[in-house]
């Protein structure tokens, strides 16, 4: 059986040729499953019980199933579970006048950061368009008020996964599927630079938001805390940065997790201020305190510390954000998501 939110518009429209429906049907269905959230086609009731009866042959809409929720104060962390048995999270993030959901693209993660607990488990496999997109469907059918805002920065590396994510966006942002604006969606990576040369070069992908974790001010340090850099170095990964093509309004988020003792000192913030500030109109930084994990030997650094690299940057007029991260103390809060620990939780 097919998944009916695997396919864009003109797939569909296709595949109901096929099956002798007329093109306007496509839209009908796409109305039911991407604005009312509708599942059964039997409820579809704008079309004859024939034609419901063919599409609920020949389609189902979702393939996760909810294992359970875990509320806190600030978030919502969902845990579903894949057809093939993996489990995955999601998290609903109350923002100040908005909701913003944390998507997943991946089951586990290759990269391998070492402040990062998804890494531990490694890669078990790619999420598919479908399951990308039912994350917010299933979400967003129970959720207080509509979601506006997407940020690819859940388990995985979204540009590792980069054809499925690239469909899931294009539901995510066509007036045909749940149409949201392209300056509301963002997606993460850890500076995979062929991947962003790819994505700058997207009509649909280079007007999203970037973010790019940077983590250390000098190649050596990242290499220590991030492997990926590697082969995917720091000076590399600014150039095709630089290169980005974003309008002047716009810039680039480079994401820097402040872990205590390791890469929070001013000295390294001097470093990094002096590294980007040549290019300080491209970007703007956001600053992210350590999330603690049991599984990982790390500390937050104080906030006196956190303010006083941030000022270090301002002084070179670099635009300094400090994003204190929610759903810590559910394990639902930057890097600390995990599919291990999720199989205990739901034992």
């Amino acid at each position: 059986m097919r998944v009916l939110t695997s396919f864009n518009l003109t797939e569909l429209r296709d595949i109901f040729k096929e099956l002798g429906l007329e093109p306007y049907r496509t839209g009908q269905v796409l109305d039911w499953v991407y604005k009312k959230f509708e599942t059964d086609f039997q409820n579809m009731t704008n079309l004859s019980k024939t034609h419901r009866s063919m599409l609920s042959e020949h389609f189902k809409v979702h393939t996760l199933e909810l294992v359970s929720k875990v509320p806190a104060e600030d978030s919502v962390k969902y845990i579903f579970r894949t057809e093939d048995g993996h489990l995955i999270e999601t998290v609903l993030i109350f923002e100040r006048d908005h909701l913003t959901l944390c998507v997943s693209s991946q089951v586990g993660c290759a990269v391998g950061c070492k402040f990062c607990a998804t890494a531990k488990d490694g890669l078990l496999r790619n999420l598919t368009t479908s399951e990308i997109i039912d994350q917010y469907l299933l979400v967003q059918k129970e959720a207080p008020n509509r979601i506006r805002n997407v940020v690819f920065m859940g388990m995985g590396e979204p540009l590792a996964n980069y054809e499925a994510v690239r469909k899931a966006v294009e539901i995510m942002v066509s007036s045909w599927g749940i149409d949201l604006s392209k300056r509301r969606v963002s997606i993460s990576t850890s500076g995979l630079v062929a991947q962003i040369r790819r994505m700058a070069q997207d009509p649909l992908m280079k007007e999203l938001n970037l973010a790019v974790s940077i983590n250390a001010p000098s190649q050596a340090l990242r290499e220590t805390l991030m492997p990926i850099s590697k082969t995917n170095n720091l000076e590399e990964i600014l150039q095709a940065l630089i290169e980005f093509p974003y309008p002047p309004d716009r810039r680039i988020m480079l994401e820097y997790v402040l872990i205590k003792d390791l890469n929070d000192s001013p000295k390294q913030a001097q470093a990094l201020a002096k590294l980007i500030a040549p290019y300080r109109r491209k970007f703007k930084v956001n600053l992210i305190p350590y999330n603690p994990d049991p599984s990982i030997p790390f500390e937050r650094p104080s906030m006196e510390g956190v303010y006083a690299f941030q000022e270090v940057l301002r002084k070179y007029n670099i635009s300094t954000f400090i994003r204190l991260s929610k759903g810590i103390e559910v394990f639902g809060a930057c890097g600390q998501l995990r599919s291990k620990r999720l199989e205990l939780m739901v034992k």
